[in-house]
């Protein structure tokens, strides 16, 4: 007989345990994202709009104690984005706006019998706002252009914050959501080094996350920061076409469950290889294949297949 995670067998300790686990293996999925051309010099006053699909599956690792073995997921988000660059002082600012919509399926064995279960809605959208402080003047236009053509070998740096809402679904009686009920706040700063057709790009940032005081069951959940950093190597072919690799790191993230801290720092790999082509003047699409992997004993390792499109108006 198959059953759902979290029946009565465990200690309400360790039912915390499963659900914790279980929704860091959810939010990990586009919470802590290779982003390449983040800082990528946009002409002002333009609109852009875009789709994305992003398949994740893989293993999720659990603490031996709690009897849980052979854990997978899969997990399907549909991404709706939308940006707009303005000038901000001279300089290039853009500000973004996503909201995803997830399908979820995790199964496994809990205490030697089949436990599975299913997720669908919509997860935490976000909010970011970015400015380019060095090496992206305001432009559009032909000014644009003669300003890109007359600069082929030039270094853009960066700050951003994004704001994740705690707007997606959400029950305290779940073990596992697609939303976190509570808000993360993500500065960044990032630095763009262009040479000809190559592009290397570095973003370092922080998770800040707010405290949910409805976490499963009524108890209470606190997270140390979390950090990050990402790094981009881009090549640039004629007619729009480019290529690149990525790689990431990140560090931290204790929990804390009712005071109790939960000893869970992550420490986990990010690599991804894209590919991105113009379908007309105003349009385009990219193709990523990402992979995490966990360097400690619990977490998850994840393949992600994502294909994205963008439209400038």
């Amino acid at each position: 007989m198959c059953r759902c995670w979290g029946y009565p067998m465990f200690s309400i300790r360790g039912r915390l345990c499963v659900g914790l686990l279980l929704f860091l293996a959810v939010s990990d999925c586009w919470s802590q994202t290779l982003e390449p051309r983040r800082w990528t010099h946009l002409p002002i006053n333009h609109h852009f709009i875009g789709l994305a699909s992003n398949y994740s599956t893989g293993d999720i690792s659990f603490d031996p104690t709690l009897q849980i073995e052979d854990a997978t997921m899969d997990l399907y988000t549909l991404g709706a984005g939308y940006i707009y660059s303005f000038n901000l002082g001279g300089k290039t600012a853009r500000i973004e706006a996503n909201l995803p919509y997830a399908y979820g399926y995790w199964e496994g064995t809990l205490i030697g019998q089949a436990a599975s279960t299913r997720r669908h809605g919509f997860a935490d959208p976000s909010l970011r706002f970015s400015v380019n402080l060095l090496g992206s003047p305001a432009l559009q236009g032909k000014e644009f252009a003669s300003f890109r053509a007359a600069h082929p070998v030039r270094t853009l740096a960066g700050v951003a914050v994004d704001l994740t809402l705690p707007l997606g679904e959400y029950r305290v009686d779940r073990l596992i959501n697609l939303g976190g009920n509570r808000y993360v706040l993500r500065p960044q700063i990032g630095v763009l080094h262009q040479r000809q057709n190559w592009e290397f790009e570095t973003t370092a940032s922080v998770f800040l996350f707010g405290e949910n005081d409805e976490f499963f069951r009524g108890t209470d959940r606190e997270q140390d920061p979390l950090w990050f950093v990402q790094g981009h190597v881009i090549y640039n072919f004629q007619r729009g076409i480019w290529a690149g690799a990525s790689g990431g790191y990140g560090y931290g993230g204790e929990n804390t469950i009712d005071g109790v801290d939960q000893d869970d720092a992550g420490r986990v790999n990010f690599s991804a290889v894209s590919f991105g082509m113009p379908l007309s003047m105003y349009q385009s699409v990219k193709l990523t294949y990402a992979i995490s992997q966990t360097n400690t004993r619990t977490g998850t390792d994840l393949g992600n297949l994502i294909v994205a499109w963008s439209m400038m108006f």
